[in-house]
């Protein structure tokens, strides 16, 4: 698998970059850069077409694309207001707008991207390439943890250095190098991710891209090292993410099946008989998801109280504009407004910016929908989708868009195909 063209190689090599990237710190700065690089290069591209290659060219934008770049171009008119109405000053709106940049922005970015001449294949030959150096350096972050090797001076054990690239903002944790994490002597993996949940959640989207490979090597090699990279995250979402996903995705690609259909039936009037027994085991389950980390459900459960409260209470419709960080000491100085994407939203952003996301994620899950039936690319967009929802209710996903790019890359990919038949049945 070789790149034939400018953007495959740009998406090629930042791929298989992703950890020489990491240990230099510049993710953050590279990826976003990349982003937006490609973006222009595909203004230039649409802009120098003749009417007759107008015609037959693949670099049209789907639908879906434009209603992701409309919707976030309005978050970004929500958090100036906000700004505004909280008279942040004219720094931090620059800083929330660079911001914007790297983070809201490449949700639409890496969707209008996939206009390009990029094969889902390379996407997923690369995805198996990380997911083996991920096998390979979690044996060494577990052989670091064994002789317990850190540098003097670190912030945490198992941390090498704070890249010097942190003068780009952005947060210092997003330019941390760690070799291993330690949560009370419990062994966490956070790999070329910032935090070990992020880890989970790439690792999520990686498996099921992975499991679109053509080469069966590479694919039980990419499966098993995302497997591999979700328990060594040691992340509660993680962990039940995958499963649901697999049951869903499954179970939307088939539906229109008569056998899974009448399936489908007899298992809700079971279900409806047994109600008050399946609720009750729903309720202990919940429990022992609690219980495996009662500290961090404590501080998460009192981020989204204090979040909701002064949402209403404070700044309903355009949001605060920024979270509140550091938190007060009852969530251990965690930002309000954080480690959950609709509750942050509405904290930072309000209503407003809460239906400029949700917007785009609804369509983005009917397009896929309606094409799972006849296109494995529009099946693994709409398992990226499906991860991303369940861990949008225990992160901040739009923070993490530079880590899980080639997922929403994959979906635009799949956003692109029904285009491509449309054209096919005008011309014919």
């Amino acid at each position: 698998m070789q790149p034939q063209n400018l953007e495959e190689k740009l998406i090629w090599y930042l791929l298989i970059g992703t950890y020489l990237l990491y240990f230099l710190g510049a993710q953050y700065i590279v990826v976003p850069a990349v982003a937006w690089f490609l973006s222009l290069y595909l203004l230039r591209k649409i802009w120098g077409q003749t009417p007759k290659e107008q015609l037959n060219n693949q670099n049209n934008i789907p639908a879906t694309v434009w209603v992701w770049m409309v919707c976030m171009v309005c978050i970004l008119f929500v958090i100036v207001i906000g700004h505004n109405d909280f008279n942040l000053g004219t720094t931090r709106t620059i800083n929330s707008i660079i911001n914007w940049a790297r983070q809201h922005a490449l949700f639409a970015l890496f969707l209008l991207i996939s206009c390009l001449n990029i094969r889902a294949q390379l996407i997923y030959r690369a995805v198996c390439i990380i997911c083996l150096q991920g096998l390979i350096f979690t044996a060494l972050g577990y052989l670091a943890f064994a002789l317990q090797l850190t540098i003097p001076g670190s912030l945490y054990q198992g941390n090498v250095y704070v890249s010097p690239l942190k003068f780009a903002g952005g947060g210092s944790l997003l330019y941390e190098v760690s070799l291993y994490l330690t949560e009370h002597g419990q062994l966490r993996m956070s790999l070329f991710t910032p935090w070990a949940p992020a880890l989970g959640l790439v690792a999520n989207i990686y498996f099921f891209l992975a499991y679109h490979e053509s080469n069966r090597i590479w694919k039980w090699i990419g499966m098993t090292g995302a497997v591999v990279m979700i328990v060594v995250s040691v992340s509660r979402s993680a962990l039940i993410c995958l499963p649901i996903t697999l049951v869903l995705t499954w179970f939307f690609v088939h539906f229109s099946r008569p056998i899974v259909q009448i399936t489908f039936g007899l298992v809700s009037f079971v279900t409806g008989i047994f109600a008050t027994q399946l609720l009750n085991l729903l309720t202990t389950i919940q429990a022992n998801f609690t219980s495996a980390r009662p500290s961090s459900s404590r501080v998460r459960n009192t981020l989204g109280e204090i979040g909701m409260y002064r949402w209403w209470n404070e700044a309903p419709v355009w949001g605060h504009g920024i979270q509140d960080n550091p938190g007060p000491k009852l969530v251990e100085g965690m930002p309000i407004g954080s480690h959950h994407t609709w509750i942050g939203l509405l904290f930072t952003n309000g209503i407003m910016g809460f239906i400029a996301l949700g917007i785009p994620f609804v369509w983005s899950f009917i397009d896929l929908l309606l094409k799972v039936h006849k296109s494995k690319t529009a099946q693994a967009g709409l398992s990226v989708i499906i991860v991303l929802f369940i861990f949008s209710f225990a992160e901040n996903i739009e923070g993490l868009t530079y880590i899980y790019w080639p997922g929403l890359l994959t979906m635009g990919l799949a956003f692109k195909e029904a285009v491509y038949r449309k054209q096919n049945l005008v011309i014919a």
